[in-house]
Order: structure tokens, then sequence, then C-alpha cells
């Protein structure tokens, strides 16, 4: 990163002056964003940062994390939990659920700073058009509607949220829904929202609570009325030797964390989905407006 920023509220006195970080991130819009803040918070700070964000899988970042070849990012407290951790079940209480996942990746050399109330997690929305026949509210109001007519429940679903046991699967049993396979229509997590909002192929699709998309296309999400999907929530994930050299950060980016909500996602994540903004400039003028860095 080559931004000419200065400390606003966060990094006076430029505290990692000689540090040199690597920032990273998965390829969806909100994690870059994310990774592009703690990459501009760093850098006003005094670093050199080197700019990782976007790549391919969680796996991959996962791992640059652990190995030390990634310094910092935002991760979800869910994914954490389920898909690193291996753990079945996810915590219903948010807090716990962080906790719990800070003490435990501890021993893999990875440290947990304080988490968001933005929770990425999963949902299923329905456009307001076709609602106004079901007046659907509720997952459980889903599962009712299969029961009585079950050609009408359509759903358009991303191939990994149709085999996770965090995904369809396990939200199918929970709520004692039996989908016909033909009901179901995988495809890319872009094109389901132009599907629901546009046409008549899916009833239903599967959607993540902070994208901006939602706001746009005038869909309804509904209620997780069983709490059955996990709390995803975003909170930044570091190699613990850097943490231990740079203690630092969490006075850096415990600020940056605090203000991040699930509708402040919502609508940074339409300015890139929606408005076509870049994600760097998203990030970086929210950070500026918010007051935490400087420009210049």
């Amino acid at each position: 990163m080559v931004d000419d920023v200065s400390p606003g509220s966060v990094g006076q006195g430029r505290p990692l002056k000689g540090a040199s970080l690597t920032v990273t991130s998965k390829t969806f819009t909100e994690n870059i964003i994310l990774g592009q803040m703690i990459g501009l918070v760093f850098r006003a700070a005094g670093a050199e940062v080197l700019d990782r964000t976007n790549l391919a899988g969680s796996i991959s970042t996962r791992e640059a994390i652990v190995k030390g070849d990634a310094d910092a990012m935002y991760e979800y407290t869910g994914t954490a939990w389920i898909t690193y951790l291996g753990n079945a079940e996810p915590i219903a209480d948010p807090e716990k659920q962080w906790r719990a996942v800070r003490d435990a990746d501890a021993k893999n050399g990875v440290t947990w700073l304080p988490q968001s109330t933005l929770d990425n997690t999963y949902a299923l929305a329905i456009s307001r058009k076709n609602n106004e026949k079901y007046r659907l509210k509720t997952l459980s109001d889903v599962a009712a509607l299969a029961k009585k007519d079950p050609s009408a429940v359509t759903l358009c679903v991303e191939n990994e949220f149709a085999s996770r046991d965090d995904g369809l699967p396990g939200m199918e049993k929970a709520y004692g829904m039996d989908l016909p396979a033909g009901n179901l229509q995988k495809m890319d997590a872009g094109i389901i929202y132009t599907q629901i909002s546009k046409s008549d192929s899916c009833l239903l699709g599967e959607v993540y609570t902070t994208d901006g998309r939602i706001k746009a296309m005038d869909l309804t999400v509904l209620d997780d009325d069983r709490h059955f999907f996990p709390n995803y929530n975003a909170a930044p994930e570091l190699n613990s030797k850097t943490f231990a050299k740079y203690p630092v950060i969490a006075k850096l980016l415990d600020p940056l964390t605090a203000k991040l909500t699930t509708a402040v996602a919502r609508d940074l994540n339409a300015r890139v989905d929606v408005d076509g903004e870049d994600p760097h400039d998203v990030a970086k003028e929210w950070l500026i407006e918010e007051g935490f860095i400087k420009e210049g």
C-alpha cells in the first residue's frame, strides 16, 4: 500500500514505524474492504504494508495467518469455530462464541482481538413482490409452506451452502423441512440475488445478512426464529508472533472494530457491489469520514 495517510483518532505517534506487515483477506467484497481497512490503519500508524487481500478460499487466508505469511485479517467467529477448529455445534451466544474461538485458537499461534457486532451469517430472502402472496416472515413459515405446498418452495443456493452442515442440510433438519432435489438450483452467489429479485425461477435464495444488494433489490430477509445459523461476527485475527512483537495493534484496531455493525457493512458492501466503487477507496473514505485516519 502506497497511500499517503496519517493518524487520526488512531495511530498517534506512528507506533508501527519501522514495521513491515502483511494484510490479507478472502475474495468477497466485505472481507476485502475489511482487509483494506486494516492495511490503511497500519499505514497511518507508520508501517510498510504489503497488500495480500483477495486470496482465493478461506483455507488460503487461514494458512497465511497461521504460518506467518500474513500478519492480520478480519475473520468470522463461526467460520473459525466450525471450519477451522472442527466443532459441529455453534455457540448461540455471540460473546461466548468469540471467547471459545479465542481460547481454542491460541494453541494454533493465532490471536483474536475483540469482535464487532457485524454478523455476516446465512439467511434466506424473498422478493417483496413474491412475498405479497405468501407473507413469509420466518424460516418456520417456510417449513410450514413446504409441508402445505411442496412445489411452492423453490430455492437458489451456492454449491457450498448446499452441502455444509451449517448450511442447507442442517437448516432442513432444524426446521423439519425435506425439500425435493428438483426444488433446488445451484449457482454463484451473485446470480442468486438477481434470480430471486427479477425472476420466478426461485421463490427463495441464500443470502448473506450484510450484503448490500438486499436493500438495493428490495429483498426481505426471513427471520431465523430457531437460531440455527451460527454467529459470524467479524473480528481481527492475527499471527500471535506478530501481536507479541506489536501489541499496540490492539489499540489501533479495537476502536475500528467497535464501529463495525451489520448496517455499516451492508452500506459499504452496496457501494462496491451495487454502485461499482473500488473496495480500497470505500475503505479509505469510510476511515477518513469516521476520523480514524487522515489524508496526507
